[in-house]
């Protein structure tokens, strides 16, 4: 490493040397030829540098004529580019003028010839005119033919106008005659359509109250029915318990042998037949007056689209079911007092007296009186 270093500083300082004895000889030939370009550059002698000025004076006398001799085409040019100028210019307003002219003229010929078109039109609107007006006064010729004609028919038909006219008169004073009656009859057609509309409404009130005592006979039967079942419970009960009093004496009887029992029997046979047979019996009539309530209900259905005439069989069909009600309450609540025996509290409600200020004919049969007139047939039968 040191001996590299060594040799490379060897070399740069040979290298050193060299360049230092080379150096002031290359110095010196640059100086001459340097000498030597600015010697042949510039004049030496006075005589040279007097040619030399001369020269430049001659070249600046010939550029400068050259400059004017420019300068005078220049200006000869710049004053015919002027006329010629002048003389566009002297055009433009010539050709401005013309132009001008030109569109007035224009102008002139298209007023002109919007004005003979305007007359065109109006001349061709005269000529239809002309020919309308010409139909038109032969139009007129035949209506004043007409018009003759017919002015002969109306001074004939006229005469025989007047003719009609009295013939005419005596018949519009048998025509008023022909109104005032019909007016009269009118008046007695009014009064008997009020009198009817308010049998109408009182039709339609009267119905609308049996509409509402039927809805309650509905509610009636229903209680009704459910008394009915209640009832049909309870019965079904006694039957069992009369079925086991018929089996008891039986065993009674085998067992003991003793006879003194089937009277007895036998009476508890016949009551129940008897109230099978009752119950039988109001069964059948419950089933009859559900039939009948349900045709009554379809009459009065029907009866609401009727003539208002017909509305008075409406209170006799509700009389006749609410009736039957009471029938059926009636015999309903016989046979619940019959079920439940002599403590039954029907019966004694039943002995209590009537209260003597219930008005019959007003009210009816009361239920009471009904019970107490079934007591009474049952006791005949």
């Amino acid at each position: 490493m040191v001996q590299s270093i060594l040799f490379f500083a060897l070399g740069f300082l040979c290298a050193a040397f060299l360049v230092s004895l080379i150096a002031p000889a290359v110095w010196r030939r640059a100086v001459v030829l340097t000498r030597r370009r600015l010697e042949a550059s510039m004049p030496l002698t006075p005589a040279e540098i007097l040619a030399e000025k001369d020269r430049i004076r001659a070249e600046f006398a010939m550029n400068t004529r050259r400059l004017e001799m420019n300068i005078k085409s220049l200006k000869e040019k710049v004053a015919e580019q002027l006329v010629e100028i002048g003389r566009g210019q002297e055009a433009l307003k010539g050709l401005a003028v013309e132009k001008k002219d030109k569109n007035q003229a224009l102008s002139d010929l298209q007023a002109k010839n919007a004005e003979l078109r305007l007359r065109e039109e109006e001349l061709h609107k005269l000529t239809e005119k002309l020919a309308q007006a010409e139909r038109s006064l032969e139009k007129r010729a035949l209506e004043l033919q007409k018009l003759e004609q017919m002015y002969d028919e109306a001074s004939f038909s006229s005469s025989n106008r007047q003719i009609e006219l009295v013939a005419r008169e005596s018949e519009l004073d048998k025509l008023a005659n022909d109104i005032a009656v019909l007016r009269s009859q009118r008046k007695e057609a009014d009064r008997r359509n009020q009198e009817l509309a308010a049998e109408s409404k009182a039709a339609r009130d009267a119905l609308k109250a049996e509409k509402k005592r039927t809805a309650e006979l509905d509610k009636k039967v229903e209680r009704l029915l459910a008394t009915l079942a209640d009832r049909e419970e309870n019965l079904d009960r006694r039957e069992k318990e009369l079925a086991r009093m018929r089996e008891r004496p039986r065993k009674d009887h085998a067992v003991n042998g003793g006879t003194h029992k089937a009277d007895e029997v036998e009476g508890i046979d016949n009551a129940i037949a008897k109230l099978e047979g009752d119950r039988e019996r109001l069964e059948v009539r419950l089933t009859a007056l559900a039939r009948e309530n349900k045709r009554l209900k379809t009459d009065l259905a029907a009866l609401e689209t009727a003539q208002p005439e017909q509305a008075g069989d409406a209170p006799r069909a509700s009389a006749a079911l609410r009736e039957q009600m009471n029938e059926l309450a009636a015999e309903v609540v016989n046979l619940t007092m019959r079920l439940d025996g002599p403590d039954s509290p029907i019966a004694k409600a039943l002995a209590t007296p009537r209260d003597g200020r219930q008005d019959v004919g007003e009210r009816g049969i009361s239920l009471a009186d009904r019970v107490r007139a079934l007591q009474k047939a049952n006791a005949t039968n």
